[in-house]
């Protein structure tokens, strides 16, 4: 379906429909105290949707609901938790233009990538559904000959999943999909910028045919209020969180209380290697994949192009003639690009980052500041596309994650100085190099301290591989057949030898 400017009459009807309630063992419910928050689109600053607020009270009932589920869940078996699964990805499909303009409404990505989003979310539904029957043990004697050894895998436990603002259908997807495959039951706190989207595939989850309290969901304005009793509960096994290193690490030391089982997709700070002998048509397509899907504000975003210094000019004047090409506006309009970002202070930071880099020396090609001129635009957090070249060492936006709509370019003379540069900071999530030689992608494989890499490919994400990343990125892996272990532990029994 191509994309099309959404009426406001769809708009108000498919708002209309998405739960403004807490989910809890199965029933949608009010706060304590009747608690709300509101629900802004960045796009025109207008409150689209009042929703509840949940208290550390209702965090805790959300617990008690997953805790009373958890037994029967792990006990049914996994052909039909695999079913639920797959009915809940066919949903998604029939379901697709709603999800995709709900994102585009609460986040402002355009609606020719929230339909990606979509594609992409509902693949971790179909992945884990067929994983689901596909969990192993092995049986065998041991080598002494005394007995038989056992080794089979089963549920962890209640599991608490906090996910970001940025993909709000993906991120919840990726972590309720493997937890449901394993047999653990789940409660989820989406991001309170994007709560929309997590509150409508809950009801999903219910026409799919899922248990009460299964799966629960709260929203919350205060979140770390909410969120560290249950962290703390002995009755919680594991802990999924996707968001900042900084939060991440807070987290960590709350988890320790309790030798919780954790996933960490902490923040980025991804390089971009361009090397002499590059496709430069595959290496600037890739460029604009790898930096400015989702308007530059996602964890695997390209934040530092490390370019060759002989391509390095060439390089520059293509991405800055198709950024200037590029279209800014609302998401739900015709041809738009690059929507808002999610909110002021996302904008603060990118008007920040490229400033320092300007003093230091940088030379902006292009964008560089909010859009002016433009009533349309006025009310919403936009930011324009930016290109900056001859980025000087030292400066913030090497060090810190953009989280933005600029691209960011530093030249290098020799592969140990891109490898150099490319390793220097304390995140590791992905790399991209482009590169024509074989062997040097080879190297680059060992050479380059991520937990993901993207040859000659600006975009690395698939439900059927492991995502994750090293360093400050983070801990475990969501996606592949990695993911559902991430919420299963090992039993080792030893039987005596049937002989003796």
């Amino acid at each position: 379906m191509a994309a099309s400017t959404v009426t406001e009459t769809r708009e108000t009807d498919l708002l209309a429909s998405v739960p403004d309630g807490l989910f809890i063992g199965g029933e949608w419910r009010a706060a304590t105290g009747d608690r709300t928050l509101r629900v802004f689109d960045p796009a025109t600053g207008r409150v689209v949707k009042t929703i509840a607020d949940a208290s550390p009270e209702d965090g805790k009932a959300a617990l008690d609901a997953a805790v009373a589920a958890a037994d029967d869940w792990a006990k049914t078996p996994a052909r039909e938790r695999a079913e639920i699964l797959r009915r809940a990805f066919d949903l998604l499909q029939e379901r697709k233009e709603d999800f995709a303009l709900l994102m585009t409404i609460e986040m402002g990505k355009p609606l020719a990538e929230a339909r990606g989003e979509v594609g992409y979310g509902g693949e971790f539904l179909r992945w884990f559904s067929e994983e689901t029957a596909r969990v192993q043990g092995r049986y065998g004697a041991n080598p002494e000959g005394t007995g038989r050894m056992i080794v089979s895998q089963h549920p962890v436990g209640p599991c608490f999943l906090i996910t970001p603002w940025n993909f709000p259908l993906a991120m919840a997807t990726r972590k309720i999909a493997p937890a449901l495959a394993a047999g653990c039951t789940v409660v989820i706190k989406p991001a309170e910028l994007t709560p929309l989207t997590t509150l409508y595939f809950a009801k999903l989850l219910q026409d799919a045919g899922l248990p009460a309290g299964v799966v629960n969901v709260f929203t919350t304005s205060t979140s770390g209020a909410v969120s560290e009793p249950i962290i703390r509960d002995p009755r919680l096994r594991k802990l999924s969180f996707t968001g900042s290193t900084s939060v991440g690490q807070r987290l960590l030391e709350q988890a320790a209380q309790g030798v919780l089982r954790t996933s960490m997709e902490l923040g980025g700070n991804a390089p971009f290697v361009v090397f002499e002998d590059a496709d430069l048509d595959k290496a600037v397509d890739g460029a604009m994949l790898a930096k400015f899907r989702n308007i530059g504000q996602a964890c695997t975003a390209a934040n530092r192009f490390i370019v060759h210094r002989s391509v390095a000019e060439e390089f520059a004047n293509r991405v800055t003639e198709r950024v200037q090409a590029m279209r800014i506006g609302r998401g739900t309009e015709d041809g738009v690009q690059i929507g808002p970002l999610i909110d002021d202070k996302a904008v603060a930071k990118a008007e920040e980052l490229v400033g320092d880099a300007i003093e230091r020396g940088a030379t902006l090609r292009t964008g560089g500041q909010r859009p002016d001129g433009d009533d349309t635009l006025s009310a919403g957090t936009f930011y324009e596309p930016t290109v900056i070249t001859d980025v000087q060492a030292g400066s913030d936006i090497l060090r810190e994650e953009i989280f933005g709509p600029v691209l960011a370019i530093v030249p290098f003379d020799t592969e140990d100085d891109a490898v150099r540069i490319a390793n220097d900071t304390e995140y590791g999530l992905v790399s991209y190099v482009f590169t024509e030689s074989l062997s040097r992608g080879q190297r680059m494989i060992d050479r380059l301290e991520t937990g993901m890499m993207g040859l000659n490919v600006g975009v690395v994400s698939n439900a059927a591989a492991p995502f994750g990343g090293w360093k400050m990125s983070g801990l475990g892996r969501e996606g592949g057949a990695e993911g559902i272990h991430e919420y299963l532990q090992t039993k080792y029994t030893l039987t005596a030898n049937p002989y003796s």
